[in-house]
């Protein structure tokens, strides 16, 4: 598999060392010729110092032949050139994207980027998932991260106890999936009444989670 990064931070120099373990053929872009020299010494790796953004530099990196493109620019605007350039110039069927806003992602998608990584997002969603709190857990997150699939245990005092599903004021498109009591699984209905020590599991997106877990745990989450 051939793989151009584009950058000049330590994320590209450790991602660079993974990708060249696994056997993958490497390009660097980058701007910084200190860094050019330091990622030629310590890589079996390309090298190619220029912009990342210009298609001549991209030409030289091989990106016609290229299996996926990986941005992790300074700048959003950079990033996004820069995959767009290689899916519409070059043919490079995947793109990644580093975005430094977490508003940006819809953008990037939305303009053909395969996947857009926002960290401060990702960091985000573990503080708020699982630092200090043993009733959440995190399972799984789908798509890109836009679909989180979280188990929560109704612990005492949680604003949902005693509720029926319909009762619950969650916001738009989240929804409990299945409710776990002692050794039963049930599907639940807006009939369903929830008890202390109950197990949901919560189907939400990053955009809505919090709140969804503030209408079932309380304030607190």
């Amino acid at each position: 598999m051939r793989v151009i990064i584009i950058g000049a931070g330590k994320t590209v120099y450790y991602l660079a060392r993974r990708f060249v373990a696994k056997g993958y053929r490497i390009t660097i872009i980058t701007r910084d010729a200190a860094k050019a020299q330091q990622f030629s010494r310590k890589l079996s790796a390309t090298i190619v110092q220029g912009n990342g953004s210009d298609p001549q530099f991209l030409e030289e990196a091989g990106a016609r032949r290229a299996s996926i493109v990986v941005a992790l620019q300074s700048t959003d605007q950079d990033n996004l050139i820069s995959c767009q350039l290689a899916k519409e110039m070059f043919g490079v069927p995947r793109t990644v994207a580093l975005i430094h806003d977490p508003e940006n992602a819809e953008v990037f998608k939305k303009l053909g980027v395969t996947v857009a990584i926002s960290v401060a997002q990702m960091l985000g969603q573990v503080i708020e998932e699982q630092v200090g709190y043993e009733e959440i857990i995190n399972l799984a997150a789908i798509e890109q991260g836009r679909v989180n699939i979280t188990e929560v245990v109704l612990m005492p005092g949680a604003p949902a106890i005693g509720c029926a599903l319909r009762e619950l004021k969650l916001p738009q498109n989240a929804l409990i999936g299945a409710v776990i009591r002692q050794d039963d699984v049930t599907v639940p209905s807006g009939e369903t009444r929830l008890f202390e020590s109950d197990r949901l599991l919560l189907i939400t997106q990053p955009h809505n989670h919090g709140a969804t877990l503030r209408a079932i745990i309380g304030e607190g989450h």
